[in-house]
């Protein structure tokens, strides 16, 4: 009886395989992650700063090593999948792996520094009502720690969700990139009120957006009977089901992204967010979930959706152009300098989707590129606004700036060359982006397009040209804000990031070069 009922029992399930030297530089931010979660639970709090600065920066750099021996050393040249195919680790997704290391590298060390803000920019006691005694001994005290914790998790789903192969993994990645970041825009040391405003704004709209992203999520399965990309492209490309879920499906998941990406309709949690987080959290969140996000629509419109593109791609022009005009048009409306940079940030995501709905191999190296370059420029940007402080904290109006120029020649220069690298001027990294992603679109049939796209471009640099003016050609106020010396965090997270702005505009070619050398493994 035993030997029939084992030879009736169903075969046991194979393990997946899993490629470890590719998935290796996410294990350790994951695994570092966890770590610093112990470090939290264990370590004597006046040891705690000091740990987890040095285990975040180590992740970081970790695993960042494992990413050029993987790169440079055993990576097939088309890709590999591993983890059931669920994972795909392409030389897309080693660049955006790259880019988000870089780019967090960054943000840790603003996020570190306590000598601008002292004590740090962020406290985990984000209840205390502001100006009582508990406040001001809590402003007093060393820096809370449990922001880099949720840096490494945030991080880790980044990378995930960029590299995801089914749109599974993808929501799951999504969440775990997005509630850190929930947590992190409520953890400001002043205007605690604004900053927990931010964190319910994002919480509840991103909450919202994942619910579209999980609906789609369903309908598509219902459409494929899978929710692999490739299943849902070959489904796609000769399925006699009706079309009705397909495009349902593809709508709701795109609101999801989109959201992400904060591109226009779907932009509304980004200029509040933007200017209520702590400063170093809105430079790691501008920088690195708009790498993120892009590579999650590049991924998933190139692989599933590729052979639809001509039905769909109209709605994305429609898009692309709402985020340019919302952008621009409103961003010279703007007092603050945090939300400027936010209806900016909205202007950029409609220059960027022009590249992703380009749906070429150009298309595709182009806007990687283009994330590159604003990454890199976006995070110096937030470094240079925290140093304008007054008694309150920073001094995000825009009166705040004027005359800076006299104050501080040095910051006022470094900002100017920031902006007009977001103005996309020649010999920045920005007229590069702009210039590569627009050749691809015309390349590609979408004349309009860049037509509109270089009409809001010139009416968004207008922004830009007035911070300039202002501090150039305004004398300052005689109580006006000082400028802060940074620390050794804030210091290099600027110049590193003025830097690349700086050698992306003069020598663009090697990192096009890697951006374009190859394509999406599935």
């Amino acid at each position: 009886m035993l030997d029939i009922l084992l030879t009736q029992a169903e075969p046991p399930i194979a393990t997946p395989s899993v490629d470890y030297p590719a998935v290796l530089p996410v294990l350790i931010v994951f695994g570092a992650a966890c770590v610093s979660v112990l470090v939290e639970a264990f370590f004597p709090k006046g040891s705690r700063f000091r740990s987890q600065v040095v285990l975040s920066l180590l992740a970081i750099v970790g695993a960042g090593v494992a990413l050029i021996v993987y790169a440079t050393g055993s990576a097939p040249a088309g890709g590999v999948t591993t983890f059931s195919r669920s994972i795909s680790i392409d030389r897309p997704a080693l660049f955006l792996w790259g880019t988000l290391l870089a780019l967090a590298l960054g943000a840790v060390l603003l996020i570190s520094d306590r000598v601008v803000e002292p004590g740090g920019a962020l406290v985990a006691q984000a209840g205390i009502r502001p100006g009582t005694v508990q406040d001001r001994a809590q402003t007093a005290t060393v820096m809370q720690t449990e922001v880099f914790p949720l840096t490494l998790f945030a991080l880790g789903g980044m990378m995930a969700f960029c590299a995801a192969n089914d749109l599974l993994t993808m929501f799951i990645a999504l969440e775990v990139l997005s509630l850190p970041l929930y947590l992190m825009c409520g953890l400001a040391r002043r205007r605690r009120l604004l900053s927990q405003e931010a964190a319910v704004k994002y919480f509840l709209l991103g909450a919202f957006s994942s619910a579209f992203f999980l609906y789609g999520l369903a309908l598509l399965y219902g459409y494929a009977n899978s929710v692999k990309l490739g299943d849902i492209a070959a489904a796609a490309a000769g399925s006699d089901r009706s079309d009705t879920l397909l495009f349902a499906g593809l709508g709701l998941l795109v609101v999801g992204l989109l959201f992400k990406g904060s591109v226009g309709p779907f932009h509304t949690w980004t200029p509040d967010v933007y200017q209520g987080a702590p400063t170093p959290v809105t430079a790691f969140m501008a920088a690195c979930t708009k790498v993120a996000a892009f590579g999650g629509i590049l991924r998933v419109l190139s692989v599933a959706f590729e052979s639809t593109s001509w039905q769909w791609r109209g709605v994305l022009w429609g898009v692309a152009i709402i985020s340019m005009v919302v952008g621009a048009v409103l961003g010279l409306t703007q007092t603050d300098v945090k939300r400027m940079i936010a209806y900016s940030s909205i202007a950029h995501a409609g220059f960027l989707l022009i590249g992703a709905i380009a749906m070429t191999k150009d298309g595709l190296s182009s806007t990687l590129f283009y994330l590159l370059a604003y990454g890199f420029t976006t995070l110096a940007a937030f470094g240079v606004i925290s140093l304008v402080r007054d008694s309150s904290g920073e001094a995000t109006h825009l009166s705040a700036w004027a005359g800076l120029a006299k104050r501080s020649p040095l910051l006022a220069g470094v900002f100017t060359f920031l902006l007009l690298a977001l103005a996309g001027i020649p010999l920045t990294s920005g007229f590069v982006g702009k210039f590569v992603v627009f050749s691809a679109a015309l390349s590609d049939g979408m004349a309009p397009l860049v037509v509109v796209a270089l009409v809001f471009s010139a009416v968004a640099a207008f922004f830009y040209l007035r911070v300039i003016v202002l501090m150039y050609f305004s004398e300052p106020a005689a109580d006006g804000p000082s400028v802060s010396v940074p620390g050794f965090g804030t210091g290099t997270a600027i110049f590193l990031g003025t830097a690349v702005t700086l050698v992306l505009g003069l020598v663009p070619a090697f990192a096009l070069s890697w951006a374009g050398a190859g394509g999406f493994a599935f």
